[in-house]
C-alpha cells in the first residue's frame, strides 16, 4: 500500500521505465486533465479523510507478478499499457498523468494537514521517492500547513544510506548531536572530486585537445559562449549526491531562447521533446523571477514564473498535447513548463563559489540571473562522475 509504487504502476502503464520514469510522467500531467481522477479513487486507492489509503491489489501485479498492472487495470481505462519502444504519446496519456498527478496531491497534502493537526510542529521533513515529485512538495509549501518544509537531496532509496549512518553514529556510537541551523548537506556536493593534475593526465591521455584557464577567465569565457547560445559541459568540484545535478555535473545554456529546450532535449540531451529543463537563478534575485520565497537549493521545489515575466498568448485554452510546446511562455521560455512552473535551484555562495560566479557574470553580460541546468549525461547513461566520462559524454 505505497503512494510511490501506485505512481509507478502508471509510469509502466504510460510506457517509461519504472524506478527513472516517474520524472517523465510528472513533466506530462501539465499536457493533460485530471478526467481520470474519479475513476482512480474510485477503483484504485481508498483514501481516508486524515489521508491514509489503502490500494486495490485486485488491480495490481507487482506484489507477485512481473509488471504492475495487469488486464483488470487496462480494463478499468480500455487501454492496454503503451510500449515506450514503438507507440506514440497521446492526449489520454497525458490525460491518465494529470489524473495520478493530482490524486498524488491530493494524497500528500492530506496526509500533512493531518500531521500539523496531530502533532502541532511547525517544521516538516520529507523523504522517500515521492518526496522527489516536486509539483506536489510545492504544494504543500503553499498551504502553509507549515512554517518550513525540508525536503532530503536524495529523497529516493539510495538516500537510505545518510540515515544508516547517522544511526549509527548516534545511536551506536553515542555521539553527541549539535542541531546546526546551516545546511548540514552541504549543498549535496559531498562525491569525487579530481585536482587539476588528474584532469590534465586524463586529458592528455585520450588525446584531447584542451586549454587551461585561471578561475576568472573561466568564468567570463563561459559567461560569454552561454550568452551567444551555446550549450556548455561544466564539470567542476564535488560531484552532486543525489539525482539531480546541481552546477558541478552539468549541462548549461541560455534560457532567454525559444529553441533552446527543443535542442537540448532532442541533439543533445537524446531525450523527449515534451520534458522541461529547471532553472538555477542567483538566490537574491529569485523573488523577482519566480513566485516563490523559499530557497530551493535542491530542484525540489517548482514556483511558478512572476507575471512581469511571462508572454500572455490568446487563445491558449485552444491549443492540445504537444502543440503547447510551440508557443514562448517568458522571458525565459527554455526553463519555462506549458502551465509557466518551473523546478526552480537556488544557488549561493557559499556551497558553489565557482557556479555562483559564473550566474553573476551571465548576469552582467545579459541582465538575466537564471541559467538552463539539466544533467550531464545523455538519455539512458547515469550522470557523469569522472573526467573521462565528461569528455565521453561531450564528445
Amino acid at each position: 500500500h505505497s503512494l510511490g509504487l501506485l505512481y509507478s504502476a502508471f509510469t509502466f502503464y504510460t510506457g517509461f521505465k519504472v524506478n527513472s520514469g516517474e520524472y517523465k510522467l510528472m513533466g506530462l500531467a501539465p499536457y493533460g486533465e485530471p478526467k481520470y481522477q474519479n475513476l482512480i479513487k474510485e477503483n484504485l486507492i481508498h483514501i481516508k479523510e486524515d489521508g491514509s489509503f489503502r490500494l486495490n491489489q485486485d488491480y495490481f501485479n507487482y506484489a507477485a507478478g512481473l509488471t504492475m498492472t495487469n488486464s483488470k487495470f487496462n480494463n478499468l481505462f480500455n487501454q492496454k499499457p503503451r510500449n515506450g519502444k514503438n507507440e506514440k504519446i497521446t492526449q489520454f496519456h497525458m490525460d491518465i498523468a494529470a489524473s495520478i498527478q493530482k490524486v498524488t496531491e491530493e494524497v500528500m497534502l492530506s496526509l500533512a494537514r493531518s500531521l500539523r493537526n496531530e502533532y502541532k510542529l511547525p517544521n516538516l521533513c520529507l523523504a522517500g521517492g515521492v518526496a522527489l515529485n516536486c509539483v506536489s512538495n510545492s504544494k504543500i509549501l503553499n498551504s502553509n500547513y507549515f512554517e518550513n518544509i525540508w525536503i532530503q537531496p536524495s529523497a529516493g532509496d539510495a538516500g537510505g544510506c545518510v540515515g544508516t549512518a547517522l544511526n549509527v553514529y548516534y545511536h551506536h556510537l553515542k555521539n553527541i548531536r549539535n542541531v546546526s541551523s546551516s545546511d548540514s548537506m552541504n549543498g549535496a556536493y559531498l562525491g569525487n572530486e579530481y585536482s587539476d593534475e588528474e584532469i590534465n593526465t586524463t586529458l592528455t591521455k585520450l588525446g584531447a585537445k584542451f586549454n587551461r584557464m585561471n578561475d576568472k577567465e573561466l568564468i567570463t569565457f563561459t559567461a560569454k559562449k552561454l550568452e551567444e547560445g551555446n550549450a556548455i559541459g561544466w564539470h567542476q568540484g564535488r560531484m552532486e549526491f543525489g539525482p539531480r545535478s546541481l552546477g558541478n555535473r552539468s549541462i548549461l545554456a541560455d534560457p532567454r531562447s525559444d529553441k533552446m529546450q527543443k535542442n537540448l532535449n532532442l541533439k543533445i540531451k537524446f531525450r523527449e521533446g515534451f520534458r522541461p529543463f529547471a532553472p538555477a537563478v542567483l538566490r537574491e534575485d529569485l523573488e523577482d523571477w519566480f513566485n516563490i520565497k523559499v530557497q530551493s537549493p535542491y530542484m525540489l521545489l517548482v514556483a511558478d514564473v512572476n507575471d512581469n515575466k511571462k508572454i500572455q498568448k490568446n487563445n491558449n485554452d485552444k491549443i492540445e498535447g504537444f502543440e503547447k510546446l510551440n508557443l514562448k511562455r517568458s522571458l525565459i521560455p527554455a526553463v519555462t513548463h506549458v502551465d509557466y512552473s518551473a523546478r526552480v535551484q537556488t544557488v549561493h555562495r557559499e556551497t558553489n563559489p565557482k557556479y555562483y560566479d559564473l550566474l553573476k557574470k551571465y548576469k552582467e553580460i545579459t541582465g538575466c540571473p537564471v541559467l538552463v541546468n539539466t544533467s550531464f549525461n545523455v538519455r539512458g547513461e547515469p550522470i557523469v562522475c569522472t573526467p573521462k566520462d565528461a569528455y565521453r559524454c561531450f564528445m
